[in-house]
């Protein structure tokens, strides 16, 4: 389908994002209880999400590929379609919800991909701030009401929660098709000297261990990475397991779908964290997000005791996670080459796929020696590790030309 005139605006970025938002939402704290309730373990579904978060890693790394053989567009509608699988298997209910978290997951990681490298091809750089805020904004219906609402679903039956999906994803595959994505802006390439000799540089486009390499040999990106993948892993421990700790601790089912919209509220001062982060700078954004959140992390265990108080040191470390969610991706987003768009825009949604790897790993080492809270402490070490990264990012990252200034100190 061949784009119009006109290219694909913010706003209508934001309006699929929002879509999804939704139906990722609905299913955010319904999948931790479902998949609780079929298996009886947290150590097992520990485990379930480490296996699916490699195959949803494999999947991201593959999409490059997928859209030179068959466009970046019919890759697009089938991650998109994805989601109505997931939701037929969901709505089969049992262990069945194993098979509907891996379609969703996969479909998570391909949409991903396809949506930040069309973000890439018609969204300049300068509006990269304004689009992550007005699509967190825009999101946050599906991200507030979603979790309250799948649980409450839930509560009436299994298969209604996914009912809901289907539908919302159905709304999501017009919108994507009314806004004529296309199949992606060819960018022309500087020939590679590996091209000649038909090297492993030389086949760089169609070998997904290439474009890893190019990622790799750039340091300002394999940061700019690492910061997403902290922020990441602080969320996984967060949606995952505050259901299954407000349940072992006897507060009931809907107090993890009421934490988890809470948290997900804070996605409406994501326009307010713009304003603050514009007067700054990029790596001041994120060292405070990261820090503030890493200490409430920690302090929500410190307070396990009292299960009341951890629920609510966590809902505040979610506000800084938000923060996050506003500028702990624009490091990598600056710093991409036109060139590698597709390619890149693959590596960096490896970062969810990665702590859907790195999360699960961990929560489940931490779980054979303590208890569950101690997958909260994790998550807080993270976010302060994640401080002390941020440090290497440039003083004036972010900062438009006109306001920056000969002094970094200002900006430390």
């Amino acid at each position: 389908m061949p784009p119009t005139s006109h290219p694909p605006s913010v706003k209508a970025f934001a309006r699929i994002g929002a879509l999804e938002a939704m139906v990722r939402g609905t299913t955010l704290s319904v999948y931790p209880l479902v998949m609780y309730r079929a298996w009886g373990s947290a150590a097992v579904v520990a485990q379930i999400y480490f296996a699916i978060g490699v195959v949803s890693l494999l999947t991201a790394l593959m999409v490059p590929a997928l859209a030179r053989v068959f466009r970046r567009l019919p890759v697009y509608y089938f991650a998109t379609t994805l989601y109505l699988v997931s939701a037929a298997f969901g709505m089969l209910g049992g262990k069945f919800a194993t098979l509907a978290l891996l379609c969703g997951v996969m479909a998570a990681a391909m949409s991903f991909v396809c949506f930040n490298a069309y973000v890439l091809d018609h969204v300049s750089k300068t509006e990269f701030g304004k689009l992550e805020t007005l699509r967190l904004f825009y999101g946050g219906v599906g991200w507030v009401v979603g979790p309250v609402l799948g649980v409450w679903l839930l509560s009436v039956s299994e298969a209604a929660p996914f009912g809901v999906v289907a539908l919302t994803v159905c709304a999501m595959l017009v919108l994507i098709y009314k806004t004529r994505l296309g199949n992606g802006k060819d960018i022309a390439r500087a020939p590679r000297a590996g091209a000649a000799k038909g090297g492993l540089l030389g086949r760089g486009r169609s070998n997904p261990l290439a474009h890893v390499r190019r990622f790799f040999a750039q340091p300002r990106l394999v940061t700019g990475w690492l910061i997403p993948v902290v922020r990441s892993c602080g969320w996984w421990f967060y949606f995952v397991y505050i259901g299954i700790f407000a349940l072992e601790n006897g507060l009931g089912e809907k107090v993890g779908g009421l934490a988890t919209s809470l948290a997900n509220m804070g996605l409406f001062l994501a326009p307010l964290m713009l304003g603050w982060m514009r007067k700054r700078s990029v790596r001041q954004a994120v060292r405070a997000g990261c820090l503030f959140g890493g200490v409430c992390f920690v302090a929500g265990t410190v307070v396990s005791p009292w299960p009341w108080a951890t629920v609510a040191v966590l809902v505040l470390g979610t506000y800084f996670l938000v923060l996050l969610d506003t500028c702990a991706g624009l490091p990598f987003l600056m710093s991409v080459k036109p060139s590698e768009r597709t390619e890149m825009s693959a590596v960096y949604s490896s970062f969810r796929d990665v702590s859907g790897i790195v999360s699960p790993g961990i929560a489940w080492l931490v779980l054979q020696f303590f208890p569950l809270v101690g997958v909260f402490a994790v998550a807080g070490l993270a976010l302060l590790g994640g401080w002390l990264l941020a440090g290497r990012l440039h003083p004036q990252l972010g900062v438009p030309g006109a306001h920056r200034v000969r002094d970094p100190a200002r900006y430390g």
